[in-house]
């Protein structure tokens, strides 16, 4: 379990704590305190209040990697009402953290959306949930490897079923790459489980911790080398017109 996403009070033995404090201090020595053009302390979008809803909400749920990012990358999509960091597609009943990352529970960290169809179709959400994984990564997300950090849309109707499904072909369209090189699964939805508080909105809360986490885990270097530099900045959700053409990873 990475010392940075463990609850403060159960960051030991002391060696983690110290690396951790070295590494700040390595930072704070070279003066490498400014990443992609802007501080590490600088702010995530302030967060709005909560979008109201037209009279009928849709849920979603996905796992793509790192909640803490997952989260951050949709709830800001015109449309998304709330987005709660998780846990699903395992058997154990109310899984902890350190339950699901010691890889014994069969969950992954999730993502639960809920949206606003008459403002954002599921469709639409499924475009930016692609361009927010490594979809050719069926062995974790990044610097997160282990089964509960693979990609995973879980669908809970059959025409959330078959909307996923087509979007994994427009993927692999969009990448060049036959649709068994697509390693994000599909999976039936069962029940999604809440983290725990301190991993809620976490991106608001622990800026500069999320920031150099999200940094050093090569997230956004991987996103933009897959999908294309302006890929994710181009409103994806908002159909072919806008969006931007990809850059495919020779591989």
């Amino acid at each position: 379990m990475p010392v940075w996403k463990r609850p403060l009070g159960a960051w030991s033995p002391w060696p983690s704590v110290l690396r951790w404090g070295l590494a700040w201090g390595l930072l704070v020595g070279a003066g490498v305190l400014f990443l992609g053009g802007q501080p590490l302390w600088a702010a995530t979008p302030p967060v709005k209040a909560p979008p109201t809803a037209s009279g009928t909400t849709q849920t979603a749920v996905f796992a793509g990697g790192c909640f803490w990012c997952l989260e951050h990358d949709l709830e800001h999509l015109p449309g998304v009402l709330s987005a709660m960091s998780g846990y699903s597609g395992g058997h154990l009943a109310n899984p902890t953290y350190q339950q699901v990352s010691g890889e014994q529970t069969g969950h992954q960290e999730a993502v639960e959306v809920r949206f606003d169809p008459k403002r954002l179709s599921y469709s639409a959400l499924l475009r930016s949930y692609w361009r927010n994984v490594d979809a050719l990564d069926g062995g974790g997300q990044f610097c997160d490897r282990g089964d509960s950090y693979r990609p995973v849309i879980f669908t809970s109707t059959a025409a959330q079923k078959a909307e996923a499904q087509a979007s994994l072909k427009a993927a692999a369209a969009e990448l060049h790459k036959p649709v068994s090189a697509i390693r994000v699964q599909i999976e039936p939805f069962s029940r999604f489980w809440p983290a725990e508080g301190y991993h809620q909105q976490y991106a608001q809360r622990n800026t500069v911790k999320y920031n150099y986490y999200r940094w050093a885990c090569g997230r956004d270097r991987r996103l933009d080398a897959l999908w294309g530099a302006g890929a994710r900045s181009a409103s994806p959700w908002a159909g072919k017109g806008s969006q931007t053409t990809a850059n495919p990873r020779k591989s």
